[in-house]
C-alpha cells in the first residue's frame, strides 16, 4: 500500500488545531506538522461567526501546512455541541438464502434496519456504529460475516447531530479551502486516542474537558455505549474567576493557567494573596475554591449524564479526563473524592514523528480523528479519493446525512 497523508481539524472553541500525518506502509501514522492557533467564531462547539471561523481555520490549516510541507486539500472534522444527542436501537433482518450463510449485504441491510427511528426535521444520523451482532440467539458475535444463521440482529448505537450546525461548521472549513472527508464525533475521536482495549471492554466513562463543551462517551464490552456533550467547560471556569475575583476575562483565564489548583495544599504561604499582572491582587485560596467548586459540579454533572445511576458496574475501569482542563493540578485527588471512582488523565497515544506538543491532553481530539479516520473508516477514505466523489458541501451532506 502506498504511503498517503491524511489531515485533521479540530475547529474547538479556543483553539483549532490541524494536524498533517502520513500513514506508511504498515499502517502506522506518522505526524508530519501541526498547526494550532487561538479559535474566534465559534461558542460552546458551534459557529457563531462564520467568517472569524473560517479566518481561524485557514491560518491553522497554513501553519500545518508550513510546519509539514504537505499542501492540505481535505480533512477529517471533529463536531461537537450541545446540538448532539444519542441513542441505542436494535435492528433485525432474517437470512433468506437457503444455506444461511451471512454475507456483508445483510450487515448493511440490518444496520439499516436499526436506523429506522423517528427523528425531527432539523436532524439527521452523523453516526450508526454497531455494537454487537446476535445469530439466532448467540450474543455478542462481533463480525457474522461467514457464520450461519437464521435471523441476525444487531445493537447500535445512533448518534444524531442539527443540520444546521453542521453545515455551518463545513462551510467554514471548505471556504478555508479544505473538502471535508468525514465528520467525526469529537468524544468518539478522544476515544480512540486515549483508552486502551482493556478499559474499552471492561467499562469506562471518557470525559473530555475542553474550552466551551466537555464531551463525554462510555465504552462498554469493547464498543462505545452512550454519548453526550455538556455546555461547561474551560469558559465556563474562566467566566467564574472573573466573576467572583471581578478580573477581566482575559486576565481571569491568564490567572486560572498560571495558578490554578483544584486540591491545593493549604499552606499558611500559599494562602496569602498573588500578585499577577496588571496590578491585580487575588486571594490564592480564592481562586482555587472558585475552580473546586466549579470541577466538582462539573463531574457531578458527568455521572449524571449516565444512562444508569449504577457506576460501577457500568464503568469498573473508571473515569478518564482529557482535554485542555485535564491538565489542571489537583484533578485526580478531587474526582475520586467526589465520584468514588478510578480516576486518570488521558494523554494521546498511537502516533509518531512530530509529537512532542501532541502528547498534551488538549490534543486528544486531534490525534483521535486521525486514528478515527485512519483506522476505523480507511476503505471509505480510499474510495471516495479513487472515486474523486462527494465534492461541493450538498454532495457530502448526502453522504453524511443519508
Amino acid at each position: 500500500m502506498a504511503k498517503r497523508v491524511v489531515t485533521a481539524i479540530d475547529v474547538g472553541t479556543t483553539k483549532v488545531a490541524t494536524i498533517v500525518a502520513k500513514v506508511d506502509n504498515s499502517g502506522g501514522i506518522q505526524v508530519l506538522g501541526s498547526g494550532v492557533v487561538p479559535s474566534h467564531g465559534l461558542h460552546k462547539g458551534m459557529v457563531v461567526n462564520p467568517e472569524e471561523a473560517r479566518r481561524s481555520i485557514a491560518e491553522s490549516v497554513r501553519r500545518a501546512e508550513q510546519a509539514s510541507g504537505v499542501r492540505v486539500d481535505g480533512a477529517f472534522v471533529g463536531v461537537t455541541g450541545r446540538h448532539i444527542t444519542s441513542m441505542n436501537n436494535k435492528g433485525v433482518i432474517a437470512i433468506p438464502r437457503s444455506d444461511g450463510m451471512v454475507r456483508a449485504e445483510d450487515l448493511k441491510r440490518v444496520l439499516s434496519s436499526a436506523q429506522t427511528i423517528p427523528i425531527a426535521e432539523d436532524k439527521r444520523i452523523l453516526h450508526a456504529i454497531p455494537r454487537g451482532y446476535t445469530l439466532d440467539g448467540q450474543e455478542r458475535v462481533k463480525n457474522p460475516i461467514g457464520m450461519h444463521g437464521f435471523r441476525l440482529d444487531v445493537d447500535t448505537h445512533i448518534i444524531t447531530a442539527h443540520v444546521s450546525s453542521v453545515q455551518n461548521l463545513v462551510k467554514c472549513v471548505r471556504a478555508a479551502g479544505v473538502e471535508v472527508d468525514d465528520l467525526i464525533l469529537e468524544p468518539l475521536a478522544s476515544g480512540e486516542a486515549c483508552l486502551s482495549p482493556e478499559e474499552k471492554e471492561l467499562g469506562v466513562i471518557l470525559a473530555d474537558i475542553g474550552g466551551g463543551t466537555t464531551d463525554i462517551a462510555v465504552y462498554k464490552d469493547g464498543s462505545i455505549y452512550h454519548t453526550a456533550v455538556i455546555p461547561v467547560a474551560g469558559y465556563q471556569f474562566t467566566s467564574d474567576l472573573s466573576v467572583g475575583l471581578g478580573l477581566p476575562f482575559d486576565v481571569a483565564e491568564s490567572m486560572k493557567k498560571k495558578y490554578a489548583n483544584v486540591s491545593p495544599n493549604l499552606d499558611p504561604k500559599e494562602a496569602e494573596n498573588t500578585r499577577i499582572q496588571n496590578g491585580h491582587n487575588i486571594s490564592y485560596v480564592d481562586l482555587c475554591h472558585i475552580l473546586r467548586v466549579r470541577m466538582e459540579e462539573l463531574l457531578k454533572l458527568i455521572l449524571l449524564e449516565m444512562p444508569t445511576s449504577d457506576y460501577m458496574t457500568l464503568a469498573p475501569a473508571g473515569l478518564v479526563l482529557t482535554g485542555g482542563c485535564s491538565n489542571m493540578p489537583g484533578l485526580i485527588d478531587l474526582s475520586q473524592a467526589t465520584i468514588r471512582m478510578p480516576t486518570r488523565i488521558g494523554e494521546p497515544s498511537g502516533v509518531y514523528g512530530v509529537t512532542d506538543v501532541l502528547s498534551n491532553p488538549a490534543y486528544a481530539t486531534g490525534v483521535g480523528l486521525l486514528l478515527w479516520g485512519t483506522r476505523s473508516q480507511s476503505k471509505t477514505w480510499q474510495s471516495r479519493k479513487r472515486a474523486g466523489i462527494f465534492s461541493g458541501v450538498m454532495a457530502a451532506f448526502r453522504r453524511l446525512f443519508r
